[in-house]
């Protein structure tokens, strides 16, 4: 397969010195050919109204002091974050603060020392619940994955049926009709209903 040689050269002039520069574009041996291909539907060039300049400047002007004014209104709110009703407090809260607030207590040095033992206290025990429900489920899994091993020496059969999704550890029932028959004397907005159904008889 050969491929058409397509050559393009363009000639322009650059800067007031009067050089010449010569462009060219082959695409010989390439499979990315070019193709020129007629302007289809191409619309006829608006001709551009003459405008005073001075207008053109005020309409910029005012294009300009539209987006600066824009950009003053976001940086005035840029710090501010936007307003959750639920987590407001309310103005009558807001004004009772002098009434509801409570003078500080001293808390003695025995009662902080307490606190800290208790704390302490409970954090081992939430972390010892914790292992010992990690070991618990790790052999409730060895035990299981012991008895599928004996289970599948026996009999192949069984194992299979045992490893397969119980249906009765998800509860759902569902009861109904399976169809909706049409209703009599029913005028459909969309057209009229015809009964296409297929009937064995």
């Amino acid at each position: 397969m050969s491929w058409a040689k397509v050559s393009f050269s363009s000639a322009y002039r650059a800067g007031a010195l009067g050089t010449w520069s010569h462009r060219n574009i082959s695409t010989a041996a390439s499979p990315l050919c070019f193709r020129l291909t007629q302007v289809l539907g191409g619309e006829p060039l608006k001709k551009k109204k003459r405008m005073d300049p001075q207008i053109v400047r005020q309409r910029e002007e005012r294009k300009k002091k539209k987006i600066e004014k824009a950009i003053r209104r976001l940086e005035k709110n840029a710090g501010q974050l936007k307003p959750i009703d639920e987590l407001e407090v309310p103005r009558n809260v807001l004004q009772e603060l002098d009434i509801r607030k409570r003078p500080p207590t001293a808390i003695s040095e025995e009662v902080q020392d307490q606190r800290s033992a208790l704390s302490k206290l409970w954090s081992v025990y939430k972390y010892n619940q914790h292992r010992a429900e990690v070991a618990m489920f790790d052999q409730a899994a060895a035990a299981r994955d012991r008895a599928l091993e004996e289970l599948r020496e026996e009999s192949e059969e069984l194992w299979m049926e045992a490893v397969q999704i119980d249906p009765t550890f998800l509860p759902y029932r569902a009861k109904g009709p399976t169809h909706t028959p049409p209703i009599p004397g029913y005028q459909s907005p969309d057209g009229d209903y015809i009964n296409v159904s297929k009937v064995w008889e």
